[in-house]
C-alpha cells in the first residue's frame, strides 16, 4: 500500500527529493512518517505529518534541511532533502498509521513500503 521512490547517490550538498504514494483508505494514513536506518542501527525518525492538520515533526539532525509535506490529493508525501550529508546516507523507509503521533516509534506505524535508499557521499 505504500511505495517510496527518489532514492539515489548524490554529493554532499545536493538534494533528493523521496516520493511515497499510498494507496489504504483515507483514515489509515491519518500519520504519515518518514523512516531512515543504516545497518547495525536502529530505524529513526526522520519527518512526519499528519494529513488532517498538517501538523509536522522533524529529527533535529534534519530540521532545516528537510520539508516533509503531502499532495493536494493526500495520497502521496514527500521528504524533499536539501543540503545533503554523507550522515544522511540511510535506507529510507515510508510508513503510515491511523492512531500514530508524529513522534511515536517504529512500532507504532502498521503500514510500510519497502524502503529507497540513499546515499551521500
Amino acid at each position: 500500500q505504500l511505495v517510496e521512490s527518489g532514492g539515489g547517490s548524490v554529493q554532499a550538498g545536493e538534494s533528493l527529493r523521496l516520493s511515497c504514494a499510498y494507496s489504504g483508505d483515507y483514515y489509515s494514513r491519518n500519520c504519515m512518517k518518514w523512516f531512515r536506518q543504516v545497518p547495525g542501527k536502529e530505524r529513526e525518525g526522520v519527518a512526519a505529518i499528519y494529513s488532517g492538520t498538517g501538523q509536522t515533526y522533524y529529527n533535529p539532525a534534519v530540521r532545516g534541511r528537510f520539508t516533509i509535506s503531502l499532495d493536494n490529493a493526500k495520497t502521496t508525501v514527500y521528504l524533499q532533502m536539501n543540503s545533503l550529508k554523507p550522515e544522511d546516507t540511510a535506507m529510507c523507509y515510508c510508513a503510515a498509521d491511523v492512531l500514530a503521533g508524529i513522534q511515536d516509534p517504529p512500532s507504532n506505524f502498521q503500514f510500510w513500503g519497502q524502503g529507497t535508499q540513499v546515499t551521500v557521499s
